[in-house]
């Protein structure tokens, strides 16, 4: 399939543009399957979106995506065809909800989940080659402690834990957040706790982990909320529809509302850290200035 092409004027236009506004990116992750993390993340790309914000959401769990499902998208291509040089990231991007971009992964292909620590960088740094613009960038990465989860999480500006009120889940996260500290340097941390059951549940569960967190290990968590038990939220599931949509007044739709507003005031950092990051590019850019990138 041939290039996404631009003239020239057109290229050094979008790249003085896209230099000059850095990208905010937020992974969506939680050690645990089966915590509402993809939900989470569909439903938070989408209100970010509603804001007015240039959105862009990419389903990191690459052999086992369901975020195309989940917004009842009809996909041509995914990351895998990219991968394997099928067609350019530009070709995989699908529109949803309030225009959010999406960037579809493949379902049900093994080697997808077992991609190279430099496939994973590669895919990283397509981004930023996109002429798109974005504003926002949600990242909703696979469950477990993967390679893959380890490095868009560590390339993410902010890194938020999906978390339930039982044991697994917050060994798990727990064992996420430790392992990214460690071994990946990540130090700061928004934690939401997700399908709580009672008032004060959210407060208490965050309060469990920042203990053990402060006990053993040298990060920074913050409190982004809870989002409550919904069976609203359960049939907007089963409609393909973000429950922000389907059911705006539901206590689901509600919260995750509340958790974009407060995701839409997440700083950005001023320039690169000195790793892999997503559109390090345009973080350069913007410390530098436009003009003297495009000298």
């Amino acid at each position: 399939m041939a290039d996404f092409i631009l003239s020239r004027t057109q290229a050094a236009t979008l790249e003085e543009l896209n230099a000059s506004r850095p990208v905010k990116v937020i992974a969506v992750t939680g050690g645990k399957g089966g915590v509402g993390k993809t939900t989470v993340s569909a439903n938070l790309a989408v209100s970010i979106a509603a804001q007015g914000r240039d959105v862009m959401l990419v389903d990191a769990d690459l052999g086992l995506a369901n975020v195309d499902v989940l917004l009842g998208l009809h996909t041509r291509f995914h990351l895998g065809h990219v991968v394997r040089g099928d067609c350019t990231l530009e070709d995989a991007i699908v529109t949803g909800p309030h225009g959010v971009q999406v960037v579809p992964a493949a379902s049900g292909v093994r080697s997808m989940a077992n991609l190279s620590p430099a496939e994973h960088a590669g895919i990283i740094r397509a981004f930023s080659e996109l002429y798109h613009s974005v504003e926002v960038l949600v990242v909703d990465t696979a469950a477990g402690l993967h390679d893959s989860v380890l490095t868009f999480s560590q390339a993410a500006h902010h890194v938020l834990v999906v978390v339930c009120d039982e044991p697994a889940s917050i060994t798990d996260a727990y064992g996420l957040i430790k392992v990214l500290s460690r071994e990946r340097g990540v130090r700061r941390f928004q934690i939401l706790a997700n399908q709580t059951r009672r008032s004060g549940e959210g407060p208490a569960l965050y309060e469990k982990i920042l203990r053990v967190c402060d006990r053993f290990l040298d990060v920074s968590l913050e409190f982004a909320g809870s989002v409550p038990y919904d069976d609203y939220l359960r049939r907007a599931v089963q409609r393909q529809t973000p429950v922000v949509d389907a059911y705006p007044a539901s206590v689901s739709s509600l919260a995750l509302k509340n958790l974009a507003v407060k995701a839409d005031k997440w700083a950005v950092p001023q320039g690169a850290r000195g790793h892999l990051e997503f559109f390090v590019e345009r973080m350069v850019g913007a410390q530098m200035g436009p003009s003297t990138v495009l000298q």
